[in-house]
């Protein structure tokens, strides 16, 4: 199955990246209108192979597979739900954004060019137990427009349209994180002022073929 494939695919980058240790993190897809395709439980995700992708209906509910669903997968199942547009998630918990995330130093300021379009804002959410419904509750004032999280004292997420883009978005999150660590270091962040960010969004999809989502927007 090609989506099985590329499951495993992606769950070999994000190991090979650090954005994961042990058997941290998990990715789906979403298979079908109420199916999603997920990581087991308790496994590496550099020692994925294809029978370690598991079935689950939206109610968190085994379909297909040996093992045990992901902990989180109702992380997974809450952004399907409440957005069409998701087809893949990825959670993870890569040094630099997790730290920011525990140390509450914020990545929802327009620093980058590339990172106001392509991320647009970056919530902080609450601290929640893994595993709970208070993690995904966690999410939920920004879940209708963000395309990445950061969870406090935990990790992060990633959606998109397709696997690819959900790992390239958590792959931006963390080099954005580095970035703003190392800043925060120097002493100085430089924002985007208002006026540039009008014209930058201006630009958006004539230059950029991107469409932004207003309650993405810094201004």
């Amino acid at each position: 199955m090609l989506f099985r494939k590329e499951l495993v695919r992606y769950c070999h980058k994000v190991y090979e990246k650090g954005f994961v240790a042990g058997t941290d993190g998990n990715l789906s897809i979403r298979f079908s209108e109420n199916v999603v395709l997920i990581t087991r439980s308790a496994i590496s995700k550099g020692d994925v192979t294809e029978d370690d992708i598991l079935a689950s209906d939206f109610n968190g509910n085994p379909v297909y597979g040996k093992g045990k669903i992901s902990t989180e997968v109702k992380i997974h199942i809450e952004a399907y739900k409440k957005r069409e547009d998701v087809k893949a998630v990825v959670h993870c918990h890569p040094v630099y954004a997790t730290s920011c995330a525990t140390a509450g130093l914020s990545l929802d300021i327009p620093v980058f060019p590339e990172i106001v379009l392509s991320l647009g804002r970056v919530p902080l959410c609450e601290y929640a137990t893994p595993s709970t419904p208070g993690l995904v509750e966690s999410m939920l004032p920004y879940i209708e427009f963000a395309n990445v999280f950061l969870l406090k004292n935990h990790g992060a997420v990633a959606f998109g349209k397709n696997l690819k883009e959900a790992f390239y978005r958590m792959e931006k999150l963390e080099h954005y994180a580095k970035s703003i660590f190392l800043m925060n270091q120097i002493g100085k962040i430089e924002r985007i002022t208002n006026e540039k960010l009008k014209e930058l969004y201006s630009l958006a999809e004539k230059s950029y073929g991107i469409k932004l989502d207003k309650r993405n927007m810094y201004i």
